[in-house]
């Protein structure tokens, strides 16, 4: 009785230190908004604060990411330059399409997709809320 009492609590200690380690629905929609107010009130610092992770646009593994009116990252902590509107997820799906058509200015969409969590090459099922904010797309994915 006391073995399965042990294991069943480190089997939930275990599940709540995987938690833990990533971010949440609210967590993720929190950041984006942030990103959105930064955006509006000054646009170049705001997209390089988040391609630095800078001004709490870093959070384990949340980050906005933005993409311009010609479809390319304009903030992202890697792909920064590269096509967000071309992105294809790990099941062949084009998620950047889906982000780009989803995202309206005023109101905050969801897109599923499945993409691997950092350090990892499994791909997993990925929601991310998006919204346009003037010429941007931006949005904030957090892993189910």
């Amino acid at each position: 009785m006391k073995k399965t009492i042990v294991c069943a609590v480190l089997g939930l200690l275990g599940s709540v230190a995987m938690a833990a380690g990533q971010g949440t629905a609210a967590e993720a929609r929190a950041m984006l908004e942030k990103a959105v107010t930064a955006i509006s009130a000054d646009k170049p610092s705001a997209l390089g604060q988040m391609t630095r992770g800078e001004a709490g646009f870093k959070d384990r593994d949340l980050y906005p990411f933005c993409g311009g009116p010609d479809g390319n990252f304009t903030a992202h902590p890697s792909l920064n330059g590269k096509s967000m509107k071309g992105l294809v997820d790990k099941a062949g799906e084009p998620v950047g399409e889906k982000l780009y058509a989803a995202a309206k200015e005023g109101s905050i969409s969801e897109v599923g997709y499945m993409w691997p969590r950092p350090g990892s090459t499994e791909p997993v099922q990925k929601v991310s809320f998006v919204t346009r904010v003037g010429d941007q797309v931006c949005a904030v994915g957090y892993y189910k």
